[in-house]
């Protein structure tokens, strides 16, 4: 017998973790292409010829650089190993919530990874400080199209309580909000 879970849908505990890691494993496609091409580009950098010419300040940047970007890649990449390990072990709803744990700390690290990157690459185009200034604007959008929107549609309640976090999802009515 199916119990309702949230917006109209009818779902038991699984099937809903079923669904919830195939729209995570979509999102996760999405981020990891983006990783995956930085990240070849940032290890490319130091066997350029010009990568001698950089000063020591932009050197760090470079290292702390491709060091958010190995973390940014281990955290996207993780909740792959999670599932893999703990197939099997009637545990996908715990995997769901873990794995969605680490998509979020991944984009966190990509902010933190795409903010150095362009730091890095800005310092050496520009030679001043108005890099400083082009990568916190960029910081600041990237901060409002991947978090206040969606903390902004929350608070407003466009996406109503979260599926995961509500037990008798049946008791909440369904008013056209789908995210």
């Amino acid at each position: 017998m199916s119990e309702t879970y949230g917006r109209g849908r009818e779902e038991t505990q699984e099937e809903r973790a079923d669904r919830q890691w195939s729209e995570l494993l979509q999102e996760l496609r999405v981020a990891q292409t983006g990783v995956q091409i930085l990240f070849g580009f940032l290890l490319a950098v130091v066997f350029q010829s010009r990568f001698e010419d950089l000063g020591d300040a932009d050197r760090n940047i470079y290292v702390v650089t491709v060091m958010l970007g190995s973390a940014t890649a281990a955290a996207l990449i993780g909740p792959v190993s999670y599932h893999r390990l703990l197939t099997g072990r009637r545990m996908k709803p715990e995997t769901v919530i873990w794995a969605s744990r680490m998509t979020v700390l991944g984009l966190v690290l990509l902010f933190c990874t795409m903010c150095s990157t362009l730091l890095l690459i800005l310092r050496v185009a520009l030679h001043n400080e108005t890099a400083l200034w082009l990568v916190g604007g960029i910081a600041l959008w990237f901060l409002v199209c991947w978090f206040v929107f969606p903390l902004w549609a929350i608070a407003r309640g466009r996406s109503g309580p979260r599926e995961a976090d509500t037990e008798g999802g049946a008791d909440r009515e369904d008013h056209g909000r789908e995210a």
